[in-house]
């Protein structure tokens, strides 16, 4: 049976939602209604999303001859006129012409600027307003270069007279999602800014062998402030020139299909850059023209500024540039960021978010709601296979589900309270004191019928001033210890416990997984972008590779097991499998055992006990073989479970299974058993 279209499809999933009906009624109502009114117009394949072809810079025809178009939508100012190399950057001689919508226009025929203005020239437009006149950077413009070593940025005509030449088709998706999570600028092992063909030459190729089959590349867009990494965008339809020219970036994306890789952005359409010089903010000379007025046009936390959703051209820049990035580039999807501080008009901040109360409401901002079904619905009509993330910590009823059920449309919604849960463990208690149901059912808690992407740190848990996992685990005996000839039961612990979480989160946080680079082999420091904080030093805003390709350290078994994780879900198809279920929790025994699909998983938190022939339930009457431990030599473990084991079924009742088999399971050890 198909759900009812009229927002209450959610209550199939969610039965307390029925008190909000009314609500999720008056929700899809405003949605329906920007829907219709986008249906009349074309549609979301219509005008609404193509402004990319219509704005900024284009190839066109006025009056039977080629030329260059130049459109901008400003409706509070009262003249432009474009300014570059072509003309001397003399601010008279080429006025925009405005209609009634407030579109300026300027055409530049062939005949008279083929020589002048080419691919590549240097521009502005020149804008004049109520509130004063300034040369302003053309909103739908594809290049943004820094002017050598100055803070000043000007924009390029990108026009390139031959495109990029696709070479490999977009791969298909099998198993779960595993995501490795990365930023290009700092994913060289050098203190400098590495670049996408860099990124394409030494990096794609560790990801793919490492199993991942989908990459998430942050700070694309451009921004003016490296240390911002990427989220105060200036430029939303121009790659960052820091990283290259806009065909590295193809390259990059192609060559990570022709290696089994998606290729997701992390798209910013929460907020923008304050700045004048470069982004949006007063663009007409109105504080209201893409940005709501006043106050609530301002992020009180990200010194930004928030978009309004509710006015048409807003809807047209946004949903064009996620036509944009889908068509132009060949991304295969968007992790949104930032959602939550779009969908409450408090931005979420100081919220605990405890009721269903909170997801109704008049903190609620409606227009953001209804943006993001339009955003998710385009983003699978230009692209059927698309994914969509939402980074949303509030636990919005029905994010990840689809809009004809009333939910926001997103593929994927984060497992945001799980690395959280993670460190405020690690914090706060020693690990023989860990609650094992607690850990067990934490992860285990998601919304019902909504796919989640689980992770133990992103880039988020790394950043300056927090920790890694791995350095919360050994702090400073990971610049003293890690060498496999220098014995240390710190690093021991920690190593153990590194394995365990990841493996536990893996297979238990969700239907997908995510990595920030680095993490997996327990990169040893924090990410801090030069600043002048830190004298502009790139010490902390790099990654050191060396470390995990260096057979003598301890970071070459972890990665080793980052593969073994992958290959979990490569073999086995864990991650899509949405079959979990306990089998043996005890925190006296500090065991912890569950199956997901086929596999039956163990583990053993106790600091310095042991267990041999420890009788274990199995779900099947079958023999078990041993397919991965923890414990593994190549994983910088002591190499005590044999892996050649195979483990006889008993007919022997334990912890209400009608079967059982003995296993050999030490101390801080996981091991993974596969049916015969």
């Amino acid at each position: 049976m198909s759900p009812p279209h009229d927002g209450t499809g959610l209550l199939v999933h969610d039965p307390w939602l029925a008190p909000y009906t009314d609500a999720l009624r008056a929700r899809y109502a405003h949605y329906h209604y920007r829907r219709t009114a986008i249906d009349q117009q074309g549609g979301l394949l219509g005008s609404i999303s193509q402004g990319h072809t219509y704005f900024g810079f284009t190839r066109g025809i006025d009056h039977g001859e080629t030329g260059i178009w130049y459109r901008e939508w400003a409706p509070g100012a009262t003249a432009l006129c474009l300014i570059g190399d072509f003309n001397d950057w003399d601010r008279t001689t080429h006025p925009l012409s405005r209609d009634s919508w407030g579109i300026w226009s300027l055409f530049l025929p062939d005949r008279l600027y083929k020589d002048r203005l080419t691919h590549q020239s240097r521009v502005k437009v020149h804008v004049v307003s109520a509130s004063g006149e300034l040369d302003r950077i053309p909103a739908y413009i594809r290049r943004v270069v820094q002017e050598g070593d100055t803070s000043h940025f000007v924009g390029q005509v990108w026009l390139p007279e031959t495109t990029y030449t696709w070479r490999q088709p977009v791969p298909h998706l099998t198993g779960g999602l595993r995501i490795y999570e990365s930023h290009v600028g700092m994913a060289q092992e050098e203190g400098r800014v590495g670049t996408f063909r860099e990124f394409t030459e030494t990096v794609l190729p560790r990801i793919a062998r490492l199993g991942y089959n989908a990459i998430q590349l942050m700070a694309v867009m451009e921004h003016p402030y490296y240390g911002s990494f990427g989220y105060h965008v200036s430029n939303f339809f121009a790659v960052s020139s820091r990283f290259g020219e806009p065909d590295d970036l193809k390259h990059l994306i192609d060559s990570a299909h022709g290696l089994g890789l998606r290729v997701i952005m992390d798209l910013v359409h929460s907020h923008a850059v304050k700045n004048i010089y470069e982004g949006l903010n007063r663009f007409d000379g109105t504080d209201f023209q893409y940005f709501h007025s006043g106050a609530r046009g301002e992020h009180p936390a990200w010194d930004s500024l928030c978009f309004d959703y509710a006015r048409p051209e807003v809807l047209r820049f946004l949903l064009s540039n996620i036509r944009f990035w889908l068509e132009e580039y060949r991304f295969d999807g968007f992790r949104f960021d930032g959602v939550t501080s779009m969908l409450y008009l408090d931005h979420g901040l100081a919220h605990d978010f405890t009721s269903y109360d909170d997801y109704f409401g008049n903190n609620v901002d409606e227009d953001a709601v209804t943006y993001l079904m339009l955003a998710n619905e385009l983003t699978h009509m230009v692209r059927s296979e698309a994914i969509s993330i939402a980074e949303d910590v509030s636990g919005m009823v029905g994010i990840a589900r689809p809009v004809a059920e009333g939910g926001l449309g997103f593929d994927y919604r984060l497992a945001m309270g799980v690395p959280d849960f993670w460190i405020k463990l690690i914090k706060e208690q020693r690990d023989e004191d860990w609650d094992l149901g607690k850990i067990y059912y934490t992860l285990m808690n998601r919304r019902p019928a909504e796919k989640h992407i689980g992770y133990v740190e992103s880039h988020d848990q790394a950043l300056v001033g927090d920790k890694t996992i791995a350095f919360r685990l050994m702090d400073a005996e990971m610049y003293s210890h890690m060498s496999k000839d220098t014995p240390s039961l710190v690093v021991d612990r920690g190593l153990a416990l590194h394995k365990m979480i990841r493996l536990l989160t893996f297979t238990l946080a969700g239907d997908g997984y995510l990595n920030f680079m680095g993490n997996e082999f327990g990169h040893p420091e924090w990410i801090d972008f030069p600043r002048p904080e830190n004298g502009f030093s790139y010490q902390y805003a790099r990654r050191q590779w060396s470390l995990a390709d260096n057979e003598g350290l301890r970071y070459f078994g972890l990665l080793r097991f980052d593969h073994a994780l992958q290959e979990l879900d490569i073999t086995y198809r864990l991650l899509p499998d949405p079959f979990i279920e306990p089998l043996w929790i005890d925190n006296g025994l500090r065991l912890l055992l569950y199956r997901r699909g086929a596999l039956v998983f163990a583990f053993n938190f106790h600091p310095t006990e042991s267990y041999t022939d420890l009788q274990i339930p199995v779900p099947d009457p079958t023999d078990y073989r041993l397919v991965l431990t923890t414990d593994a030599v190549e994983y910088e473990g002591y190499g005590f479970v044999r892996k050649d084991t195979r483990y006889i079924w008993h007919p022997e009742p334990q912890q209400g299974r009608a079967q059982s088999t003995l296993v050999y399971l030490p101390a801080r050890t996981a091991i993974v058993l596969a049916p015969v």
